[in-house]
């Protein structure tokens, strides 16, 4: 049995078809990752995933209990956490105390170990719109880890960052899958990133699946390459 399954997923606004059956399966210490053109339909899947937009077709799973219909909040209070394009830190807050905020919400004593895995230490003093810009993403990544998620749905985690900094983080992502035994949606613009770290890749075009497969599979695929990949691949 998967931890996490989605299957025949499809979201409508009005009259326009945003995910056509779609189907996703997760296990323990897995990074998925969902890739494709702008309009693809990325973060609406992620909408779907979490909670946040109604499903016109298809199922949610969780431990094998149908969540279809549950919220957002009773998803993250039960091991489905997710994390944003634009970041979630308030800039007036210190990094400890807003961490130790989320930490206290979830009942979580886990806290000592996410600041330590992602190197926040130093920075745990300082007003978050302070630091640099990468390590508010350390932040982000760090509240959604908060409570021990099973489940971790992250959108462009690396939007904005320059190039060691996606490295370094996308780096962190796939350690705590591994260490933590999470599984992970990762939706990212970085390829080069998303094909090294990933598991397993879903490619979306237009709301539905275009490929599907390992990132050896997938960079093979002559209709990615035509579609979204081209000469990078």
């Amino acid at each position: 049995m998967s931890l996490f399954e989605a299957t025949g997923v499809g979201v409508r606004y009005g009259a326009v078809r945003a995910l056509d059956t779609v189907d996703i399966s997760l296990a323990p210490g897995v990074v998925h990752g969902v890739i494709g053109p702008n309009g693809a339909g990325k973060s609406t899947f992620l909408d779907a995933l979490s909670g946040r937009v109604r499903l016109a077709s298809g199922t949610v799973r969780y431990v094998g209990e149908d969540i279809t219909r549950r919220s957002p909040r009773w998803r993250r209070h039960r091991g489905i956490a997710r994390s944003f394009q634009r970041t979630s830190v308030f800039g007036s807050m210190t990094v400890r105390a807003q961490l130790e905020l989320v930490a206290r919400r979830h009942g979580a004593d886990d806290l000592p170990a996410i600041v330590e895995a992602l190197e926040l230490g130093p920075v745990l003093d300082r007003v978050c719109a302070e630091i640099a810009y990468g390590t508010q993403r350390g932040v982000d990544l760090a509240l959604a880890l908060i409570g021990g998620p099973k489940v971790v749905l992250l959108d462009e985690p690396c939007a904005g960052l320059v190039a060691d900094e996606s490295v370094r983080l996308l780096d962190h992502v796939r350690a705590l899958c591994t260490e933590r035994e999470v599984a992970v949606v990762l939706v990212e613009h970085d390829v080069d990133g998303v094909f090294r770290v990933c598991d397993e890749i879903t490619v979306l075009d237009l709301g539905s699946v275009l490929a599907r497969g390992t990132p050896a599979q997938v960079r093979a695929d002559e209709a990615v390459v035509r579609a979204y990949l081209g000469s990078a691949a």
